[in-house]
């Protein structure tokens, strides 16, 4: 019990840390792991023993026997399904980009091939296994890529790249994985013979049919209404741990294929339970995350760690870094608008996820158990990666992005919070003027309205905590809160001022700041008469957004005053010469004389010159 509950409590107490650090999961996972595990055996312990011991003496243990594989393969089986509820296949159109598409695909075979070849000759292994390392580190992950990226201000294209290839390579990855694994198994006894490959045809078969069939079954369920709301997650948990079993049981091993194939299937359908049923994974996901890599991590021993200290690991983690990942890239990149730089900094970023090491380990105990030639290198040598991989990126990603001149030196991108009629007005204006502005609401019509303008548009609820995780808003250095709701509107700059609004902050006044001109916030927009009403009547009445060239102080004030008495018109921002943008606050009524060969940028009727 005391074994039980300290790896649930350190797996948590690991998720914590990582938050707090921004640094992946993954990396605070596995150290933990490590150091009740195998560091512990080798150099704490008097008695020689693991402070955590999964597996002891093969039958005795906290999961002693098979119990052990059996809690990792029903585990898998659940990550791998919310991983395939992940992948959409409109979202892969959507992105645009023909290089996240060639990423995942040209990059996919180039890792796999390079990879697999490399491990073959530097460590001397099977060709069987060195594909299935090959196999298992196309993935990356953007549980990994995130916390990574999160405090590197980039180009939107560059973070979109990278977000997006984790978020799709993540299901494509194991599903290649799964059925190079399949292969080795069906060809245990060393020979691929006829009745070895119709096996393997019978998992493809089995687990396709058994993923695609169930997944539509319980889509029909849940859409019909037969499964109650307060069942709806739990039951779709049985159902794929039933799906698992089932399917392996028809054919042995055709499980995993079943429930990646099953979560692919319900994550493209059009369910309108889908993201609850998405949330509920995640979270169940992150508490099994966190007690298989302890288990799995702790299960090491010192004899598998020092199979691979020698100069070939060393080697081989250069060739998969340095070499195969570039080559991936520059190939997946090839006639793209991308810098040379560009390309380089995605090069260096590609850390190694969850579901690598995940579906190593149990790969790992099962062609151990089958007595496979090498399968021992399989655990040790993908951890080895996915360590490496995490420190290297997560330590030099901010001095690379530097170094390789990608690195914002000017957040001046624009956060509107709300999505409202004038908000969309702003949007466009900014949008025209080569700003990036991104509009956030938690109303479904307004985000389709922005989006039919062409506007990038979320649909989110600001009480979350999804937009901290956003790596494509990390060019975000300006916040504007232009809802109805004052109290959202000041919840938002408490939440995110530090986050989005480095480089200023701003909300509309309240009714109560608006008849109080000496109560007027600093971080008022506009001018201390605007608020919500009186912006939405301005926007209906004339949806125009002005500009007029200002001569001199003197002439800067008079429009400002008449923005201020005539009811129809805002002031909004001031463009320099070059085209930079100011926001307007109400708190600064006046300028110096920098306003000179400004432009005064306003809404509403026109006001003389």
């Amino acid at each position: 019990m005391l074994e039980l509950g300290g790896v649930i409590i350190l797996g948590i107490l690991a998720q914590w840390v990582a938050w707090k650090l921004k640094i992946p999961a993954i990396l605070p996972l596995l150290l933990i792991g490590l150091l009740v595990g195998p560091i512990s055996a080798e150099f704490l312990s008097i008695d020689g023993t693991k402070w955590i011991e999964p597996v002891w003496n093969g039958e005795e243990g906290l999961f002693g026997g098979k119990n052990l594989y059996y809690f990792v393969s029903l585990s898998i089986s659940i990550i791998l399904f919310e991983g395939g509820l992940t992948l959409k296949f409109k979202e892969i159109k959507s992105v645009g980009p023909l290089v996240i598409t060639k990423l995942i695909t040209l990059g996919s075979l180039v890792t796999f091939f390079g990879a697999g070849i490399a491990a073959h000759y530097i460590f001397n292994l099977s060709w069987e296994i060195s594909f299935l390392f090959s196999a298992l580190i196309i993935v990356t992950g953007p549980t990994v890529i995130t916390p990574i990226l999160r405090n590197i201000p980039l180009r939107k294209d560059i973070s979109a790249i990278l977000k997006w290839e984790g978020i799709l390579i993540d299901p494509i990855g194991a599903l290649v994985a799964v059925l190079v694994f399949e292969f080795i198994s069906v060809g245990a006894g060393g020979e691929y013979t006829k009745t070895a490959l119709i096996e393997f045809g019978k998992i493809v078969l089995f687990g396709s049919t058994f993923g695609f069939t169930f997944a539509h079954a319980l889509n029909f369920a849940i859409n019909r209404k037969w499964i109650p709301h307060y069942l709806l997650n739990v039951f779709a948990l049985a159902s794929v741990l039933g799906v698992f079993v089932l399917s392996d049981s028809f054919s042995h091993e055709s499980g995993l294929l079943a429930v990646v194939i099953m979560g692919m299937v319900l994550g493209n359908s059009q369910s309108k339970y889908l993201k609850e049923l998405l949330y509920f994974k995640e979270s169940l996901s992150i508490l099994l995350i966190s007690i298989l890599f302890i288990l799995l991590s702790a299960n090491i021993n010192f004899k598998d760690l020092m199979l691979i200290y020698k100069w070939e690991t060393a080697a081989l983690f250069a060739v998969i870094v340095f070499i195969i990942r570039p080559i991936g890239v520059l190939l997946s990149t090839y006639n793209s608008s991308l810098s040379f730089k560009e390309k380089m900094f995605i090069s260096w970023v590609g850390p190694r996820g969850i579901v690598a090491a995940g579906i190593a380990s149990l790969f790992g105990l099962t062609l151990v158990f089958k007595g496979i030639v090498d399968a021992e290198y399989i655990t040790p040598l993908v951890f080895m990666i996915v360590m490496g991989t995490v420190l290297l990126n997560a330590t030099t990603a901010r001095l690379f992005a530097k170094i390789t001149g990608v690195f914002l030196k000017n957040s001046d991108g624009i956060l509107i919070i709300g999505a409202s009629e004038v908000s969309q007005l702003i949007g466009i204006y900014l949008k025209n003027n080569n700003r990036h502005v991104v509009l956030i609401d938690s109303n479904q019509t307004n985000i389709a309205k922005a989006k039919s303008l062409g506007l990038e548009a979320l649909m989110t609820d600001i009480y979350s905590d999804a937009l901290d995780d956003n790596i494509e808003l990390n060019d975000i250095g300006f916040l504007m809160a232009l809802t109805g709701s004052a109290d959202i509107n000041k919840y938002a700059i408490q939440k995110f001022k530090n986050h989005f609004g480095e480089n200023g902050a701003f909300r509309l006044v309240t009714e109560e700041e608006k008849n109080d001109p000496t109560n007027n916030p600093k971080e008022g927009l506009f001018s201390h008469t605007d608020d919500f009403a009186l912006l939405t009547r301005t926007a209906q009445d004339y949806p125009i957004i002005n500009e007029v060239l200002i001569t001199d102080k003197p002439h800067y004030n008079r429009l400002i005053e008449q923005t201020i008495t005539n009811k129809n018109t805002i002031p909004l921002f001031l463009k320099d010469k070059k085209g930079a943008l100011t926001i307007i606050s109400s708190f600064n009524k006046n300028t110096d004389d920098t306003a000179t060969g400004f432009t005064l940028v306003y809404m509403g009727k026109p006001i003389s010159t």
